[in-house]
């Protein structure tokens, strides 16, 4: 009789409790669907889980309705594309393995022609991965990664042998790298890409257009090698600071177009290594922002036939280095009559054309010295660094060869071209971007403000 009410506790318990995890979150065979349908059929799939894993080997489209969840259940690859003229959109895909020798990633594709849009990756390995996938589509897709070592996690997109494939509105959060390599005529546009090891990694691929992108708080920004004929246009590269901390870095490139970039806050704005790398190549980078930046532009000494115009380098802690000991020469400073603002340019404009009457040279001792010794650094900004500047200017012998001569210095800050946001969200790194950019225009107009329009007393023009 004393079992009764034991019996009737447990009963009441069995009663209310939840079902099990496995029963309340049971998968639908997704595989199953899929080889069910007919080549080229939509296949719409309600809101629920489905079982991740699956292989496509006909042209077919997965459209997600209500945010359908694919879960590869922390094994392999969730889907795997072995056919042309596949699409993938609308759907949830997450908890891929996390075997970087295996490749696991949220979608893998091997075939043409492959469309991935208005997806969401959580929990990824590798995000998307297109490999021979000539003239596909990856837009729209929110990307997010493991939590992992930044070199044990897989790439947020990459793409291999891909050509003319679009790479377009995309975030991208907390991958290791976004890679495109061997890919001719691919466009990479209005993307935000950070917290990841390299925001963009071009390299052989040629005939590329990189612009509109937002790419904050990463290793490096863009870093671009062993290619020719790209567009650098209309970008931000903002607090990217690691060990190279590059918001641009060129290797080995030629007739690479930069205009219009936004390069804020980053160790180094623009980094050259043998940029470009044809006798017979030139290369132009106009109407950019250099702003707050440990050094706008870096160059190895050996670099030449860059040319520079429009160009706004303010308040960059060196606005141009030179990495190691060399003949520095042979780069231009202004094209065709028009130079480059400096926020430290201590000239005058006495015919009142809006540009210097004297040229700008960059020749502070200082700078030199920590060009050739980077340690020295440390004391930038220090009483003893600006003595040995003022040693130089009262000894001439002590001044070095300007790095930097511009002819024909602006006197005011020039009209960059207008950045297209990323997406239509307001996401945190967007969002500080947007605000840095207002302290920047503030602060143009506060030093355009102060410079000086007529010459000293005393000055001949």
């Amino acid at each position: 009789m004393r079992a009764w009410p034991a019996l009737l506790v447990l009963a009441a318990t069995l009663a209310v409790a939840p079902m099990p995890r496995a029963a309340a979150e049971s998968a639908t065979d997704l595989q199953a669907l899929i080889d069910t349908a007919e080549p080229g059929a939509v296949l719409s799939l309600e809101a629920g889980r489905y079982e991740g894993g699956v292989v496509i080997d006909k042209p077919l489209t997965l459209r997600g309705i209500e945010w359908p969840v694919i879960d590869a259940g922390g094994e392999g690859t969730a889907i795997e594309i072995k056919a042309t003229d596949v699409t993938i959109e609308g759907l949830v895909i997450r908890n891929t393995g996390d075997s970087l020798d295996r490749e696991n990633a949220g979608v893998s594709v091997l075939e043409p022609r492959a469309t991935i849009r208005n997806n969401r990756f959580e929990n990824v390995l590798f995000g998307v991965f297109l490999r021979g996938a000539d003239d596909s589509v990856v837009a729209d897709n929110v990307i997010g990664a493991k939590d992992l070592d930044v070199a044990r996690r897989g790439d947020g997109i990459r793409l291999w042998e891909s050509e003319r494939t679009v790479v377009e509105g995309n975030q991208v959060d907390g991958g290791r790298d976004s890679v495109f390599w061997f890919s001719n005529g691919v466009v990479v546009r209005n993307n935000e890409v950070s917290n990841g090891r390299y925001g963009l990694h071009l390299m052989y691929s040629d005939d590329a257009v990189v612009e509109g992108n937002v790419l904050t708080a990463n290793s490096v920004g863009a870093f671009l090698m062993y290619g020719r004929d790209t567009v650098l246009r209309n970008n931000v590269m903002a607090e990217n600071y690691g060990p190279s901390g590059y918001g641009v870095g060129l290797k080995d490139m030629d007739a690479v177009a930069a205009e219009g970039n936004r390069l804020i806050g980053n160790r180094v704005g623009l980094y050259l290594d043998n940029s470009p790398w044809s006798y017979d190549q030139h290369q132009y980078v106009r109407s950019n922002l250099f702003a707050y930046n440990d050094i706008g532009v870096l160059f190895l000494p050996s670099v030449k036939r860059n040319e520079f115009s429009g160009n706004a380098f303010i308040d960059n802690g060196e606005q141009v280095g030179v990495q190691g000991t060399g003949d520095f020469s042979g780069n231009a400073w202004s094209i065709d009559g028009v130079g480059n603002y400096w926020s430290d340019f201590a000239g005058y404009d006495a015919d009142g054309d809006g540009m210097g009457d004297v040229p700008y040279r960059l020749d502070d001792l200082y700078s030199t010295l920590t060009d050739r010794h980077p340690e020295l650094a440390f004391f930038s900004e220090t009483p003893a660094a600006k003595a040995v500047d003022l040693a130089a200017r009262m000894f001439p012998v002590l001044r070095p060869r300007p790095k930097v001569e511009d002819q024909h210095p602006l006197l005011n800050v020039p009209e960059l071209p207008p950045i297209v946001t990323a997406t239509s969200s307001t996401g945190p790194a967007l969002l500080a971007v947007s605000v840095l950019l207002l302290v920047v225009a503030a602060a143009i107009v506060a030093l355009s403000s102060h410079r000086r329009r007529s010459p000293p007393r005393g000055a001949t023009p």
